[in-house]
């Protein structure tokens, strides 16, 4: 009996080198595909929403896989989180059409990225902030973040080392947060993303929000699909995928 299975899995990225399978490094992908393989006795190939890079963590990352098994989709979800030694969990697991695709089929992704912007670093939790000292300016950030909105060629905010097709995403939402206790939570969702795209954007508003460059200089950035006019990449660590969203339709089982 053969089973399309749906996993949203949460993880703790910082001892990982990235989401995609490699051959002599530690990735998510990997260490679930071995636990998966274990307890339904056949080779597990998972096709992931998409790439998470070293460092980078998730709540909601989604994954897809096809098996010859009748195991109920709990048991499954249950023994796996039992056996995995590794600050990886699958949250939920059901069966879904046969045509599904973790990638393929999501329709847009959210990512939040967490900035602690005050004179101290913190010791709990510094694994999953950008620590900056001088103060930003949030409502000139969030005023550039309405630039972000929109269809446009992000091709300024990419960085080089992944194939692609086309350069231009589609942004629903984006938005600076102001959260207690002195953090910062950068909210962007899309159809999809560059390599890098959301590190990119967040240290060039960092770099708006210091005000070494103004709101025209971030629009003109985002107009010349020049990455080199961009700021630098934002750390890993405080990067998370929130959730991948899908049609309904095509999670009707």
């Amino acid at each position: 009996m053969s089973q399309t299975f749906k996993l949203t899995i949460e993880y703790d990225g910082t001892g990982f080198s990235g989401w995609q399978r490699q051959a002599d490094k530690p990735t998510i992908q990997g260490e679930l595909e071995k636990v998966l393989s274990r307890i339904l006795s056949q080779p597990v190939y998972l096709a992931g929403s998409g790439r998470t890079d070293a460092g980078v963590h998730a709540w909601g990352q989604v994954a897809s896989f096809c098996a010859d098994t009748a195991m109920d989709p709990l048991v499954l979800q249950k023994g796996a989180n039992s056996l995995m030694k590794h600050p990886v969990v699958i949250q939920e697991c059901c069966c879904v059409p046969d045509d599904f695709h973790a990638r393929y089929s999501a329709v847009s992704k959210e990512y939040n990225y967490f900035i602690l912007n005050r004179e101290h670093p913190c010791a709990v939790g510094r694994n999953y902030v950008w620590h900056i000292n001088m103060s930003l300016d949030a409502d000139t950030m969030n005023r550039c973040c309405a630039l972000l909105c929109g269809t446009h060629d992000f091709k300024s905010f990419e960085n080089t080392g992944s194939p692609r097709r086309s350069t231009v995403r589609s942004v629903f939402a984006a938005q600076v947060e102001k959260q207690p206790d002195n953090y910062l939570k950068f909210r962007i969702c899309a159809d999809g993303f560059l390599k890098n795209m959301v590190r990119n954007i967040v240290g060039t508003l960092v770099d708006v929000g210091r005000h070494k460059i103004t709101r025209k200089d971030f629009e003109k950035i985002l107009s010349a699909k020049n990455r080199s006019l961009a700021g630098a990449t934002a750390p890993a660590r405080g990067l998370f995928l929130k959730q991948v969203n899908y049609d309904q339709k095509d999670l009707s089982y």
